[in-house]
């Protein structure tokens, strides 16, 4: 598989477009177009989510740009392999610790050159292209549900570009319970070959002769990735468009002066932090050339109305990033973002994110082994929150069981103990089945003694504020009881005339209550002696 000696040499020589399209207000698109290295991610989950997940992905790829890595075909294809992996663990790593972008993920669509062959990488629904002798291939399957239908015969591809499930992916990289593995493919390259890697914003409106025609046709790479995106928009595009084009150029002489070279060009989301991927590569990036608008177009002022902030900043003009060790000379080496790769520094200054390298591998562990005693503390503080919670509760209740008790122990209430009227302490209730009174003292009248309404009351308990009142309420009973005799005793006559009057004499202090009993029996008597000394008074009263 390795190169022959005398085969020539071929360079890679790419360029990128990204552009946020008329609809959305945020890039979620990331892409990479270097010497060595083409890749297409295409982000999902939200306004934050998406962007995140495809800068991750392109970071966690860069590494494969750099000089030292193209001499082995199957370590390289490797090497890709593990660091797509890496990405996705990297993603829900992410998606763990901040929960806004919990859901999110990436498609991922990459190729490189390595020895005189193409190894491409793939997983979603993002797209690679090869143009060969003018007859254009798609590589790449689409990890997607109506691709699915298509496979099984179920609808034809024409059907498939207005399904309604047509933005199902199967496969992604990110926070989803998903084989992150890419499919990897290995073929000899050719010279003249060009790749198109695309998001599908572009190809799920440009039919793939319209491709073909405009890769073969615009020999120019960054007039016909204007071209690409230009036509996907005004194809009616509704979402981000992306277009990464790389050629294979030959060299017959290897050890010249003038080869082929460029700056890696970032594109989309991941344009945002250049410095980040300018450590990876150890090498200067600039941020991909913007798209050519017509500005006076209607879709082009309805965008201007829908894009936000972070839109303008991803539009601004292209810019260049140096590594840190340049920074450092110029005195401008803030801290970056290294997009959960860690990025170490060997023992020979060369600056490596490749997981495959020990120290970073290492770093990697590191970190995961911090991830997960952060992870732990943070449930035992979660626990310890819950148990001070619950305790706090339990105080509450246990607080408020007692403000009760000591309420009700200020209160008295007169009631039956043993077929006699009886004085309690608390009121006549229970909580949690624990009764909240007590008997203090018995007065020695007899329940039997009492009318049924009076003895109503007493199962009910007649309520008073202390001890002296219920003593004082239980002597008026006991005065009443004494009078209901001598009321019914008195004279015959009187009681038999007055028993047709009601209002007055013994039957209305029988029927009385103990609150008002007082006065009943007081009018009561005071009439039924007034009968007994002056019986013909009372007779001409009747």
């Amino acid at each position: 598989m390795p190169q022959s000696a005398t085969s020539p040499t071929l360079f890679l020589y790419s360029t990128t477009i990204s552009d946020v399209g008329t609809v959305r207000s945020n890039n979620q698109d990331s892409s990479f177009a270097g010497e060595h290295l083409i890749a297409i991610c295409d982000g999902m989950g939200g306004h934050a989510g998406g962007d995140t997940a495809s800068t991750i992905a392109i970071r966690s790829l860069a590494h494969i740009e750099r000089d030292d890595v193209r001499s082995n075909v199957r370590a390289v294809s490797s090497m890709m392999e593990t660091s797509v992996m890496a990405a996705h663990d990297a993603i829900v790593g992410k998606a763990k610790r901040e929960r806004k972008l919990a859901g999110m993920g990436t498609t991922v669509t990459a190729v490189a050159l390595v020895s005189g062959y193409w190894i491409l990488a793939h997983i979603g629904d993002s797209r690679a292209y090869l143009l060969r002798d003018g007859k254009l291939t798609r590589m790449t399957n689409d990890h997607s549900y109506v691709q699915h239908l298509i496979d099984t015969g179920r609808i034809t591809p024409a059907e498939a570009r207005n399904h309604p499930q047509r933005n199902v992916v199967m496969r992604v990289l990110g926070d989803f319970d998903i084989d992150p593995r890419p499919d990897i493919a290995i073929c000899a390259a050719h010279p003249a070959d060009r790749w198109m890697l695309c998001s599908d914003g572009l190809d799920g409106v440009l039919e793939d002769s319209t491709i073909e025609e405009t890769l073969v046709h615009i020999s120019d790479q960054g007039e016909c990735a204007q071209q690409l995106v230009s036509m996907a928009l005004k194809a009616g595009s509704t979402d981000n468009v992306t277009a990464v084009i790389g050629d294979a150029t030959l060299a017959l002489d290897a050890d010249a002066f003038d080869l082929p070279h460029q700056t890696p060009l970032i594109g989309g989301a991941a344009a945002a932090s250049l410095e980040a991927i300018a450590d990876i590569v150890n090498e200067p990036v600039a941020s991909a050339p913007n798209l050519r608008h017509d500005n006076d177009s209607p879709a082009q002022r309805a965008a201007a109305l829908t894009q936000d902030q972070d839109t303008q900043v991803q539009t601004a003009e292209p810019r260049v990033a140096q590594p840190s060790s340049m920074r450092e000379k110029a005195g401008d080496d803030g801290e970056i973002d290294t997009g959960e790769i860690p990025i170490v520094q060997k023992r020979d200054g060369r600056i490596s994110a490749d997981p495959n390298d020990p120290e970073v591998a290492k770093a990697i562990r590191r970190e995961q082994v911090q991830e997960r005693q952060y992870s732990r503390s943070r449930r035992v503080r979660r626990r310890i929150r819950v148990l001070i919670a619950v305790l706090v509760l339990l105080a509450a209740m246990v607080g408020g069981a007692f403000a009760a008790w000591r309420w009700s122990q200020s209160k008295y209430y007169l009631g039956e103990a043993d077929g006699v009227v009886s004085i309690y302490q608390g009121v006549n209730t229970n909580l949690f089945g624990y009764p909240l009174s007590h008997r203090v003292e018995g007065t020695g009248i007899k329940v039997s003694q009492l009318p049924q309404s009076w003895r109503d009351q007493l199962d009910q308990g007649i309520t008073v504020d202390s001890l002296s009142e219920a003593r004082s309420h239980a002597r008026l009973i006991e005065r009443e009881v004494k009078s209901l005799p001598e009321s019914a005793g008195s004279n015959g006559k009187s009681a038999k005339q007055g028993s047709a009057k009601s209002g007055s004499g013994a039957s209305a202090t029988a029927g009385a209550t103990p609150s008002a009993s007082s006065s009943a029996s007081s009018s009561g008597a005071a009439a039924s002696k007034s009968a007994a000394a002056n019986p013909s008074k009372s007779k001409g009263a009747e």
